[in-house]
């Protein structure tokens, strides 16, 4: 039986996401490990994922971090630059199965105000069927509740979603609550996967 929704993770599997590469990149290596030594970038981040204002939080850290404050405000100054570049061959696998009819969801740990600030940036976040979006719930993958509250709104059975995310811990969470999972590594990997469930073909698929 084909899954019934198709469910992308957005950072690292539409966009990229590695931020300590921005960094290496504007202020070099060294003084990019030096920065993360000295602030937890990824633990004020997890902060805006989970609903906290976007600009508030990072120039606050920025404050409390007086020797590191350009850096860290760069991570909202700059912010499409550390959400770069887009996987263009992820992007038209989601075109492709909405085409098609399937329908397609977003679930993402992403604050709230940031996506919105986004949208005007990546076209393709206004082209969801359903969004998730962990600012907006309250809640980040992997914790269950945010898998529980997608199956309670969208109310497909968890063996008829199929979901691609990049990371094994979210993955994971999936499976266990009874989802078909692909652990991201590639767009083509990704489209293997959707012409195995029989979604796509290979030509629809770009493979």
């Amino acid at each position: 039986m084909q899954p019934e929704a198709v469910i992308f993770d957005i950072g690292n599997v539409l966009t990229r996401w590695q931020p300590e590469a921005f960094y290496d990149r504007v202020i070099g290596e060294d003084r990019r490990r030096a920065l993360f030594a000295a602030v937890d970038l990824h633990a004020m981040n997890e902060i805006v994922d989970a609903g906290g204002l976007f600009r508030e939080t990072i120039y606050g850290w920025a404050d409390r971090h007086p020797a590191w404050a350009p850096e860290v405000r760069m991570w909202y100054d700059r912010w499409i630059e550390l959400a770069s570049p887009r996987i263009e061959g992820s992007i038209a696998l989601l075109r492709a199965l909405r085409g098609k009819g399937v329908p397609v969801f977003s679930l993402t740990n992403f604050g709230s105000y940031s996506y919105e600030e986004a949208r005007g940036k990546l076209d393709f976040l206004s082209e969801f069927d359903r969004e998730y979006v962990s600012g907006r719930m309250g809640v980040t993958k992997p914790d269950p509740r945010i898998y529980a509250m997608v199956e309670e709104d969208c109310g497909v059975a968890p063996g008829r979603l199929l979901f691609a995310d990049d990371r094994a811990d979210n993955i994971t969470a999936a499976a266990r609550r009874g989802w078909r999972t692909h652990q991201f590594e590639s767009w083509q990997g990704w489209a293997a996967r959707l012409v195995a469930e029989g979604l796509l073909t290979t030509g629809e698929a770009g493979l």
